[in-house]
């Protein structure tokens, strides 16, 4: 389901949504302040030199872009009794930089690249300001994602704290060497690996001897989340006194419960967008 965020561009709040991963802009929205109002989408999308530049993007975008159909629509272009209308482009063409959405978001809507395009047509005075305002949005969204990603990050180094010194205090026999420790902390660290992974820190590379990095280094945010919790949940087995089989068990059926619940989190996946 498309979301919508708002951009304020010379007193008009314009509507932007995201379709498969990608921004689209309202072009109802940038006609609300121009006196024909939504006409000039029609307007626009029956401009030759617009046919050209939509096909151009499409045929360089779009990989089952029509352009057979593309060449019918712009011979016709131009004659006076020549009819287009977003809908028909979509279909005629099988175009992906325009949309047409009813319901609480609807109007026409289109790829940021095209609806800059029709900013300038509009007018180069609104393109710029759209243009300034949408690139404001995005470093907005930047830094609010730099900033949670800062406190996930945050999260992860105290919950390993309190994990490994859990490890320490719990497992560790006196006077070990640092070799039989960090054998410890890696027997701990792949317990939770095959717990969310299914699979140990070794079997990962031995599978993906291509990649660099480790199996943590490839995990989803949902994983990094989980694996934060399992940390501080581990922590606390340890100090019960559960024995590792028992631990293996509860973590494993905690991260099946917990990717489910974040899988189906809007507030997670608002964080992703």
């Amino acid at each position: 389901m498309a979301t919508g965020r708002i951009l304020q561009v010379k007193e008009t709040n314009i509507t932007v949504i995201i379709e498969n991963e990608t921004d689209f802009i309202s072009l109802t929205d940038m006609t609300a302040s121009f006196s024909e109002g939504s006409g000039l989408i029609g307007k626009w999308i029956t401009n030759k030199n617009t046919l050209e530049y939509l096909g151009v993007w499409e045929n360089i975008k779009n990989p089952n872009f029509n352009y057979p159909e593309f060449g019918v629509i712009n011979q016709e272009a131009g004659v006076n009794r020549f009819i287009m209308s977003v809908g028909q482009w979509i279909d005629r063409t099988k175009a992906i930089g325009l949309i047409v959405k009813a319901g609480r978001y609807g109007g026409t809507y289109a790829h940021k690249d095209i609806a800059f395009h029709f900013a300038m047509w509009l007018s180069p005075e609104f393109q710029i300001y759209l243009i300034n305002e949408f690139q404001r949005l995005k470093d907005d969204e930047n830094n609010r994602l730099k900033l949670e990603w800062n406190l996930q990050r945050t999260l992860a180094k105290v919950n390993y704290h309190i994990h490994t010194s859990a490890i320490k205090e719990n497992l560790m026999p006196q006077e070990i060497t640092k070799q039989q420790a960090s054998f410890v902390y890696a027997n701990e660290a792949d317990l939770l690996n095959v717990a969310l992974f299914g699979i140990t820190a070794k079997e990962w590379r031995d599978k993906n001897a291509d990649k660099n990095g480790n199996i943590r280094d490839y995990a989803t945010l949902e994983q990094l989340v989980v694996l934060s919790n399992m940390e501080s949940i581990n922590a606390l087995l340890i100090r019960q006194n559960l024995p590792q089989s028992e631990r293996l068990m509860q973590l494993n059926q905690t991260a099946i419960a917990q990717m489910k619940s974040l899988l189906t989190s809007n507030a997670l996946k608002k964080l992703k967008q």
